[in-house]
């Protein structure tokens, strides 16, 4: 990597980075997240942010617009082939193969965005979305938090063996008990902040 393109990043040490990744300009990168074969990150006059435990997949393209940032959230699924391009992407999310979301477009959290969906400029979704179509449209409301979440730790998981070289992390019985731990964990973690946000809903404001 360039001089003045590492200056320009700020990419956490515990990211997984494919060698074939390339990644270009402002880019930030938060901690656990992966990035998989020729996969494409650029940025010129904006910048690109993607949060924590993300996996950004084989073949993705993420650019920016001429006014518009590319932001990804934490727990993301970026999946094989999908595009985006000056777009905005809340915490656990995942955006199917094949699927292009343009520039403006912000997609709520705990939302699909089916494979091979076009998100045209300028279109939001909100939280819970299930989102399918060319051009997209919301067909309809599912919280996919829980699943988006795991989904995102077991290529957490993938990232950690591919580093130390193994390219089996999905079996085996150490692989099912880890599993089933982590369902029940993210349930948990997940049913604590949907009451926390019940709570502070129902509590009365401030004057």
């Amino acid at each position: 990597m360039p001089f003045l393109e590492a200056e320009m990043q700020t990419i956490d040490e515990s990211v997984y980075l494919s060698p074939t990744a390339q990644i270009y300009g402002r880019v930030q990168i938060g901690e656990g997240s992966s990035v998989w074969p020729n996969a494409v990150i650029r940025s010129e006059a904006q910048q690109v942010e993607i949060g924590r435990y993300t996996n950004i997949q084989d073949f993705v393209m993420i650019h920016v617009g001429y006014d518009a940032p590319t932001r990804v959230g934490d727990f993301c699924s970026i999946t094989h082939h999908a595009i985006l391009h000056g777009c905005t992407v809340g915490d656990q999310c995942l955006i199917g193969i094949n699927a292009t979301l343009m520039d403006g477009a912000v997609i709520g959290a705990g939302s699909i965005v089916a494979g091979g969906a076009f998100i045209t400029e300028g279109s939001e979704f909100p939280e819970r979305s299930i989102i399918a179509g060319v051009p997209a449209r919301r067909i309809k409301e599912r919280d996919s938090a829980q699943a988006n979440r795991l989904n995102a730790w077991q290529y957490h998981r993938n990232a950690q063996a591919y580093r130390a070289g193994d390219h089996r992390a999905w079996t085996g019985p150490e692989y099912e008990r880890w599993l089933s731990h982590l369902q029940e964990e993210v349930a948990q973690d997940l049913d604590l902040k949907r009451l926390e946000s019940q709570k502070l809903k129902a509590s009365p404001s401030t004057p």
